[in-house]
């Protein structure tokens, strides 16, 4: 019998398998793809061009889990992008972000000097509350009705919250239940300058930043670090497979066993505790226990036998929103795209950047209201990475390969329609979209790798194509997440876990969920 058996590979059971394995325990990972790594891979996908597959950045990886698992001394090098963000709006006019302040004042001012002038309050409300967030990454949540322990990590987050100012406490309440669209109109009056920020509530949300609770979605997005600097953005050396493969590597020194092949078709349960599992080849695995690194969706609605739950709790489980909008495509290009709004196909700094197509609050308000209506956006927003401007390894020289992040795709189709029938067809979509503001784009593309909600469902196990294995709505928060009375890893059977983005804090590649469980795991005996 093992000691524990992780189900799914992904970057979070990597590192839950790395804390466990340090503190002595024998882990044996179960992955069913070919590679470790989950969302979080670098593949080859046209001969010569490797590129992240699904996870395309870097910001939320924790910096603990980074040193704590020698993650750079595995070979993990992260560089910051050389400007954040860059925003086509017309033929002739853009915006831009840069990671200086001044300089981002700079541009705004050419939109509104009163927003620009707005902007430090602005950045320094979005770091107090973040901080809020970062006190809490590393501490399991209470739970609702738990017992002393719960009160005390409830009583040591209120201590902290009193300590906040009365203003901080409502921009913190404004930033948990409201639109991004409220928020925003309450700070900024132009509309590029909203969207601009506005983009950060959509990403991976299937909703319009009048949404209620995309205010919070926005404030995921700004918690994280790299090297050192705050809700800085980075590319992983090597594509986001860096990060797991470094992982992986610290696996394998602490002693874990990483099966590959090796898919999971039931959690085994005797006597109410989880025994092992079963594999689709009919093999069983048994182990004290059983820690599961995929959505709460998938583990309780496909992987265990439903005898298993009481009533209630499978109501609560069909009731679990998944289902983020995404669209994930990779392409090869022959050049760099050649913006109308900044003309040359010579690497300019807006090529390092995010470059994201969502130029006014109605553009993406509309491509939600499309979706709902028609499947996809018309007009999907659409954010590109071109990471072999930054890693020529990923790409042959004086070519590129480019990571197109889309939104918004319904997660299922209407009227009984697969994704397998339209994915082309949205896919073309998304090209005659960005073709509109780099005209050469479309020709220039060698080979392109498509992801449908259905594929990023398929590939990944990421129900309905979520990439956060569940909604960050209020109700799918902290000590909601994934459901109440169980936000500390724990499951209603006893010695199974969870430690995926459906646990607090969320989705992301942060690796804090993995680690949390683990100290979890740690405590029961």
């Amino acid at each position: 019998m093992k000691d524990f058996l992780i189900v799914g590979g992904g970057h979070n059971g990597l590192v839950c398998a790395c804390y466990l394995a340090k503190a002595g325990k024998k882990v044996t990972i179960l992955e069913r793809r070919t590679i470790v790594g989950g969302a979080a891979v670098t593949e080859e996908f046209h001969p010569g061009f490797r590129n992240s597959v699904a996870s395309y950045t870097v910001s939320l990886l924790n910096p603990k889990i980074i040193e704590d698992l020698h993650l750079r001394e595995h070979g993990l090098d992260i560089k910051l992008r050389p400007q954040s963000n860059f925003f086509p709006l017309t033929d002739s006019e853009s915006l831009s972000f840069h990671n200086n302040l001044a300089d981002t004042q700079t541009e705004v001012a050419r939109f509104s000097e009163r927003d620009a002038a707005t902007l430090p309050d602005f950045y320094a409300m979005l770091e107090t509350v973040a901080d809020i967030l970062r006190e809490e990454l590393l501490r399991s949540p209470p739970n609702v009705g738990g017992g002393f322990v719960d009160l005390i990590r409830a009583g040591s987050f209120g201590m902290r919250a009193k300590k906040l100012s009365m203003a901080a406490r409502r921009d913190a309440l404004d930033l948990f239940t409201k639109s991004a669209t409220s928020v925003l109109d309450a700070w900024f009056e132009n509309d590029h300058v909203k969207a601009a920020f506005a983009f950060d509530s959509i990403v991976g949300n299937y909703a319009a930043p009048s949404t209620p609770g995309s205010a919070y979605v926005l404030l995921h997005h700004v918690f994280g670090e790299v090297n050192g600097e705050k809700g800085a953005w980075g590319h992983a050396m090597g594509g986001m497979g860096a990060i797991t493969q470094a992982m992986r590597k610290e696996a394998e020194r602490l002693g874990v066993t990483i099966r590959t092949d090796a898919e999971v078709k039931e959690v085994l349960v005797d006597g109410g505790r989880a025994s092992g599992v079963q594999l689709s080849n009919g093999e069983t695995v048994t182990a004290a226990k059983v820690i599961a690194n995929v959505g709460p969706k998938l583990l309780y609605s496909q992987m265990i036998d439903e005898q298993h739950l009481e009533p209630e709790f499978r109501r609560r489980v069909r009731g679990f929103k998944v289902g983020s909008g995404t669209f994930r495509m990779n392409v090869a290009l022959s050049e760099l795209p050649d913006f109308t709004c900044r003309p040359g196909t010579h690497l300019q700094p807006h090529h390092q950047s995010g470059i994201v197509i969502g130029p006014t609050m109605n553009y993406l308000e509309q491509a939600y209201v499309d979706a709902t209506q028609h499947g996809w956006s018309k007009q999907p927003i659409v954010e590109i990475l071109i990471p072999s401007t930054i890693d020529p390894s990923l790409a042959p020289e004086g070519q590129h390969v480019a990571s197109l992040f889309c939104q918004q795709f319904a997660p299922e189709l209407s009227d009984g329609n697969s994704w397998d029938d339209y994915r082309e067809q949205a896919a073309q979509t998304i090209v005659d979209t960005v073709t509109n503001y780099a005209p050469n784009f479309r020709d220039s593309i060698i080979a392109r790798q498509i992801h449908s909600p259905l594929d990023l469902e398929r590939k990944f196990g990421l129900m309905g194509g979520d990439i956060f294995h569940g909604a960050l709505g209020l109700d799918q928060l902290w000590s909601n997440r994934p459901f109440m009375g169980f936000a500390d890893y724990r499951t209603p059977i006893q010695g199974l876990y969870l430690c995926g983005s459906g646990t607090h804090p969320g989705g992301g590649v942060t690796g804090v969920p993995g680690h949390n469980a683990a100290l979890e795991i740690l405590k029961d005996r």
